[in-house]
This record gives C-alpha cells, sequence and structure tokens, in this order.
C-alpha cells in the first residue's frame, strides 16, 4: 500500500525483536505480513519493510552508538521502544540504506508514526533527537 505502512510494520518488528533478539528478523517480519489486517500487501512495500528491518538490526550498534551521543539524560536503553525504533528506522534510511531518504522525509515519517504509536511527547522528542543528528552528519 504504501512505504508508511511498511514502516510501521517494521516498527512492529523491530519492537518485537527487541524482546526476543534470538528470533531472525526475516520470521518476525513475515509473520506480521501474513496477518489478514497487514495493511501492506504489495511485494515492493513488503521488501521495503525486510530491508528496513533487516538494516536497522545490521547497523543497530552504530545507530545506537550515535544515539548515545546526543543526550546524556537519553541513553538509548532509557528510551521508550517505540522513540528508540522510530529514529533507528530514520537513522538507517537517512544514512546506511543504499536508497537514502532525504532528512526532511525521514524525520517526518518517524514523526507522523510517532504521532500514531509513541506517547505524548514522543513526537517533540524523536524530531529533535533526529534533528540533532542531521546536524552532526552535516
Amino acid at each position: 500500500m504504501s512505504r508508511r505502512d511498511a514502516r510501521i510494520i517494521a516498527l512492529k518488528s523491530l519492537f518485537s525483536l527487541d524482546f526476543s533478539s534470538d528470533e531472525p528478523p526475516r520470521e518476525v517480519v513475515s509473520t506480521l505480513l501474513e496477518e489478514d489486517d497487514c495493511p501492506v500487501k504489495g511485494t515492493h512495500d513488503a521488501a521495503y519493510c525486510m530491508k528496513l528491518t533487516e538494516g536497522v538490526r545490521e547497523h543497530r550498534e552504530a545507530i545506537d552508538g550515535e544515539l548515545d551521543t546526543l543526550s546524556p539524560d537519553w541513553q538509548v536503553g532509557r528510551m521508550s521502544g517505540i522513540d528508540r525504533n522510530l529514529m533507528r528506522m530514520a537513522a538507517y534510511e537517512m544514512f546506511y540504506s543504499d536508497e537514502k531518504i532525504p532528512p526532511a522525509v525521514a524525520i517526518n515519517e518517524a514523526v507522523e508514526i510517532a504521532k500514531i504509536y509513541g506517547g505524548d511527547s514522543s513526537p517533540a522528542f524523536v524530531n529533535g533527537m533526529l534533528g540533532t543528528l542531521v546536524k552532526r552528519h552535516g
């Protein structure tokens, strides 16, 4: 259906993988994609969801290291699982993916999804942290 839907499934997959890190990402994503109410039906968006989930997992250590330097008060381990994984996805899309997503697009998508799945302060937190990350990357 859309990249946003693919990002939402990737977010759910990454959130789940935070609790079962030994499970292969491909299996978690596949399970979510097979659910009847899954909005991702096309193979292109399903492939993007898989690529995003696996890419974040592959680069998670480097991304978390960058996120940890942004604020001494908010280390990755203290962030909510939704916020942490939204920022990981945006960072991956902006800096690690073969298809670099423009920062304005990646940040906007993360903020919009944070409005749906995060807490009251999530959109502002995600926006501020990712904005700082982009400035550091020059």
